[in-house]
């Protein structure tokens, strides 16, 4: 008798990401293990070498550039994400935005101009979270890590503090909030912690995370539940 075989189904497509962002998805600080983003890609990647999980996980892209606004971020949105395509051309699945540290300082003098003027920004943000939104299926937002401010300024000129991290912080919550984005609010999740665990985990600048710090977003960004429904496709 013909032994009938069971049929198998096939292995649905892996989801492929682009991380978009500042020095925060660069990895700058992190002489290690190269960041956050660089953690996660092998995290990944190595569960799709040994086939745990019922899908293939993610492959994701680091398009992190020290110093980037969200001006800078803005534009070159569809540029990076539409030269992220694989195997015929097919675009990425989502994004990871990661931007808005650098809008806040002050610049010059404790008390100077923010870098970038509270209502553009805000107006900036909007215009790149609802195009983002008409690029990609899955939109994601990883917020920004509380500074030091003992130790600005920054390059002798910026001036970051925690007051005005938490208004551009808020006006981008509350966007994303808006619009059904996820946001994972590292800022407030850090403070929570104690001012001993969230400064060790700063580099001598005051600015970038250092490896712990890293390693620290990394197992935040891994447990955030928003993300792991990738895996499910729910």
């Amino acid at each position: 008798m013909e032994q009938i075989l069971p049929v198998t189904a096939a292995r649905p497509r892996a989801l492929r990401l682009i991380a978009l962002g500042d020095s925060l998805v660069y990895g700058y600080g992190d002489t290690e293990r190269g960041g956050w983003v660089d953690r996660l890609r092998c995290h990944w990647m190595q569960q799709s070498l040994t086939g745990a999980g019922a899908v293939d996980a993610p492959v994701l892209y680091n398009l992190g550039v020290r110093g980037d606004t969200i001006d800078l971020v803005s534009r070159r949105l569809e540029a990076e994400f539409s030269h992220r395509g694989e195997y015929r051309n097919r675009v990425p699945d989502g994004i990871l935005l990661s931007v808005g540290t650098n809008d806040s300082p002050r610049v010059g003098q404790p008390d100077g101009k923010n870098y970038t003027d509270f209502d553009r920004f805000q107006w900036l943000m909007e215009t790149l979270l609802e195009r983002s939104l008409d690029l990609a299926n899955q939109v994601f937002f990883v917020g920004m890590v509380p500074v030091n401010s003992q130790k600005m300024p920054f390059l002798d000129l910026l001036y970051y503090n925690h007051s005005d991290q938490y208004r551009y912080k808020e006006a981008t919550q509350e966007l994303c909030r808006s619009m059904g984005i996820p946001y994972l609010d590292l800022f407030e999740r850090w403070l929570s912690l104690g001012d001993h665990w969230w400064q060790s985990r700063l580099s001598a600048d005051g600015l970038h995370p250092n490896h712990l710090g890293y390693a620290s977003i990394f197992e935040a960004v891994l447990e955030w539940k928003a993300l792991n429904r990738l895996f499910s496709r729910e």
